[in-house]
């Protein structure tokens, strides 16, 4: 029998679900989390790792010999050295399109946040402030109409994709940036300078690597229209933290909704902290109950396929 070991196992299922489809395939040890320094200490004898944040690097991998397949809590794998899991014969999976719905709704919901501000009314109301109001009605921020204005997408994958069906089901003209125009129906095709110099909303959802590490700099958030917003439900990294501080600072866009960052858990000098109208999710765009379920019958159907001598979803 197999020897399953989940490194970090809470932020997917923190007791609102279980793995007993994962049980019936082989000895599995759950971990809530896992150090660095646990890491080869927990794998030993183990064939079969997964893992959601958890790296594993060249010197893990060459320290644990029997490991044959790592299994990604997640879509993004750049936790693991691919390179030396290829070296050693071990199958790479991910978990692709398990969040797809969720994220593009926290896309929509930091959107809506940003436009009416509704918690801070509510708030407002609650504090008694209605009650002694001179008029009907009042207004903390502007309120911002979504009808006839521009989503700009940067991405149209899976999640770009369902984000612009939303934005389109709020009357809104989308226009989309990838590295190959997708020539999609009712989403025009534009550079990613246009992108940024004509959109109300941009939302990131590309991939991070080299070339798209920030992607969001000083000079394009200048292009960018003083009462726009930008939304990131992507990689942290895909914006410079600290050319949109400045930005935000100094009124060059009106706001932003960021559910990661570049650092995470966040540190305490992260300057978008004290930006205003920033608002920051701590990461759990994915992480509705019925996305991480997705994930674990995901995670669980690539394991028995590697058991029965195939692999699925394998990235390398």
């Amino acid at each position: 029998m197999s020897k399953i070991v989940i490194l970090d196992a809470y932020t997917s299922n923190p007791g609102d679900l279980d793995w007993s489809s994962l049980e019936s395939l082989g000895e599995l040890t759950l971990h809530d989390r896992t150090a660095p320094s646990e890491v080869v200490e927990r794998l030993k004898g183990a064939q079969i790792a997964l893992s959601n944040k958890v790296v594993l690097d060249r010197s893990a991998l060459e320290a644990l010999p029997e490991l044959r397949y790592i299994g990604v809590l997640a879509t993004g794998y750049n936790v693991i050295d691919i390179e030396a899991a290829a070296e050693k014969d071990i199958a790479v999976c991910n978990v692709p399109g398990y969040s797809t719905a969720s994220v593009s709704q926290m896309v929509m919901s930091h959107l809506l946040h940003l436009c009416q501000n509704v918690s801070s009314h509510a708030d407002s109301v609650r504090r008694g402030e209605w009650v002694g109001s001179k008029d009907f009605c009042y207004s903390l921020t502007p309120q911002m109409e979504l009808e006839g204005k521009i989503m700009g997408i940067v991405g149209l994958g899976q999640t770009g994709l369902q984000t612009a069906k939303l934005a389109q089901a709020f009357g809104m003209e989308v226009v989309g940036y990838s590295r190959t125009p997708k020539g999609l129906p009712g989403i025009r095709d534009v550079s990613i300078d246009e992108l940024f110099g004509i959109s109300d909303v941009i939302s990131l959802h590309c991939p991070l690597t080299p070339q798209t590490e920030h992607l969001v700099n000083a000079e394009r958030l200048k292009s960018m229209k003083t009462s726009s917003f930008l939304i990131n439900t992507g990689r942290g990294p895909l914006v410079d933290e600290a050319a949109l501080a400045a930005a935000l600072e100094a009124g060059e866009i009106a706001g932003a909704g960021l559910d990661v960052l570049g650092a995470e858990p966040c540190r305490p000098d992260q300057p978008l902290m004290k930006a205003p109208n920033c608002h920051i999710t701590p990461h759990i765009a994915w992480a509705t109950r019925e996305a991480r379920r997705r994930l674990i019958e995901m995670a669980t159907a690539n394991v028995a396929a590697f058991l029965a001598g195939e692999t699925t979803n394998r990235v390398y």
